[in-house]
């Protein structure tokens, strides 16, 4: 019943603590890191609708990562075939279907073994000597799934390392990828790092066949691919099809210059990659050997010695772009590449206009509770107003120190806190006064009361809580920005409404026995 000297300094520690995480939300002009390194200096993050900035939607070409697949999956059974020695003709892969003959009749059973662990993304018939694989809807879903998982990895890698701060980041449907840049008014660099799928390669060109000699119509021989340059759009390059070194042997890059002071790109090679490199390079001396990315050539040096584990990349970059080159090289390549389907900017004055109205509602339902707390409850609506306030700080100060975004739908959230919290506070006075009718003694009256109305908040927070969570599981985007607040507002209610509103009548009731 009685709160001992340790417990009261514990509960006084607390509140300090979260005051000191809070003011800072409050007084925006002043930095508390100038007084000390040790006082808190963060503020609650705002989001999109609040502190302005751009809004991205990204749509994933997944029909490029269905032929990829697809033209994949033929390339593994023709290697297939050939191991079980079983010979075919026709094998291609077109509009979904991967389709084939086999020479020998008699070899259709073995065949269709060959074929079963294709099953789970393909279905497969036969007419006889005749297989089709079709693309499945199963296999269609988790292949869209995992590309665009892959691809939202790299999209948060890319924006991370460009030091945005705060930025949202999710997947929409089967195929497009949300981002917001809260703070950010011209998101040209970001479109840029996001335009590029970033796919590298190093690979040989044609031994005798001169770029200058070749155009946009020039024929090409089997085995080649016609690119033309990154740098200008009339030189053209014979590059084999065969990729040498990928970009997936990549493990580092940074920017950097090169011998002649020019901006370059500075990448490391893995292990088994070094190897390969030093081998591919020690046997082909004097021969150009093209660096490809997204299919375009940024150079095509001659190779003047053995080159194992580290290199360089140069070009016609800038600073700034050998910046961005060495950053989407580091964060990986996207698995398809990603358009622009909506771009907009909301600007800092619609958000300050949200921030103005969002505290505007806060303080009206705050002072209007209060208000009615103090008219019909008198002291002990005090107490609750007390416990209100401090709820509030709890709630700043935690959405402060796990940097949380705060979003419209979170002052909702924060809102609907308030109201909550008043509920705990009006049980329990409703419980003691009940009590109190009971019994003469006014410390055993609070004391049953609280009994009395601890379980029945527990209960009614928890449940709302695990309603809370469900929306923050499968929700997203403002469901998960008001489920965070509102989360975070039940278990700061009921520690304020538990133990600080309980701490105040008790030492009012205490006071009041002694004076008695």
């Amino acid at each position: 019943m009685y709160f001992s000297k340790l417990n009261s300094l514990l509960i006084l520690f607390v509140s300090v603590i979260a005051v000191l995480y809070a003011l800072p939300n409050a007084v925006t002009k002043f930095n508390f890191n100038e007084i000390s390194t040790y006082l808190p200096g963060k503020k609650v993050n705002l989001g999109l609708d609040l502190k302005g900035g751009s809004y991205i939607l990204l749509q994933a070409e997944m029909k490029t990562s269905e032929i990829e697949f697809i033209d994949n999956t033929a390339n593994s059974i023709r290697n297939d075939l050939r191991k079980e020695k079983i010979r075919y003709k026709g094998l291609n892969s077109n509009n979904g279907k991967i389709t084939f003959r086999i020479r020998k009749k008699e070899l259709i059973d073995r065949t269709k073994n060959l074929l079963e662990k294709y099953q789970v993304n393909f279905d497969i018939s036969n007419i006889e000597d005749r297989f089709i694989l079709d693309f499945s809807e199963n296999g269609r879903k988790s292949l869209y799934a995992s590309t665009l998982k892959k691809a939202l990895e790299i999209v948060r890698r890319r924006i991370d390392e460009s030091g945005t701060k705060e930025p949202l980041i999710q997947s929409q449907g089967l195929d497009r990828i949300l981002v917001q840049l809260p703070g950010v008014d011209d998101p040209d660099r970001i479109k840029r790092l996001l335009g590029k799928t970033a796919k590298l390669s190093f690979r040989f060109t044609h031994p005798r066949i001169e770029s200058n000699e070749l155009t946009n119509s020039s024929p090409v021989p089997p085995g080649y691919i016609l690119m033309n340059s990154e740098n200008d759009r009339d030189v053209y390059y014979l590059i084999q099809k065969r990729v040498m070194i990928s970009g997936e042997e990549l493990i580092d890059a940074n920017p950097g210059f090169d011998q002649d002071g020019n901006p370059a790109v500075m990448f490391a090679l893995s292990t088994l990659g070094g190897k390969k490199f030093g081998r591919i390079t020690g046997k082909n001396i004097g021969k150009p050997f093209a660096i490809v990315l997204d299919n375009k050539v940024i150079s095509a040096p001659v190779i003047q010695g053995q080159i194992f584990s580290n290199g360089q990349i140069t070009g016609n970059f800038s600073v700034q772009e050998s910046r961005d080159l060495a950053l989407v090289l580091r964060a990986g390549a996207l698995p398809v590449p990603l358009t622009i389907l909506e771009e907009r900017s909301v600007g800092p004055g619609l958000g300050k206009d949200s921030i103005e109205a969002g505290k505007f509602a806060s303080i009206i339902a705050i002072v209007v509770v209060m208000i009615f707390m103090l008219i019909y409850y008198g002291i002990y609506g005090l107490f609750a107003n007390v416990s209100l306030i401090m709820n509030m700080i709890f709630l700043i100060s935690v959405l402060t120190i796990i940097q949380a975004t705060l979003t419209l739908p979170g002052i909702a959230g924060i809102v609907l806190t308030i109201g909550m919290a008043v509920d705990a506070n009006v049980l329990i006075f409703e419980r003691i006064r009940e009590e109190n009718l009971l019994r003469k003694n006014i410390l055993e009256s609070i004391d049953q009361g609280f009994k009395r109305a601890v379980s029945t908040i527990v209960d009614a927070n928890l449940t709302t809580f695990i309603a809370a969570f469900a929306l923050f599981i499968f929700g997203s985007g403002p469901i998960k920005g008001f489920s965070v607040t509102l989360m975070i507002g039940l278990i700061t209610s009921m520690f304020t409404a538990i133990i600080i509103t309980k701490y105040q009548i008790i030492t009012y009731a205490k006071r009041q026995t002694r004076n008695t």
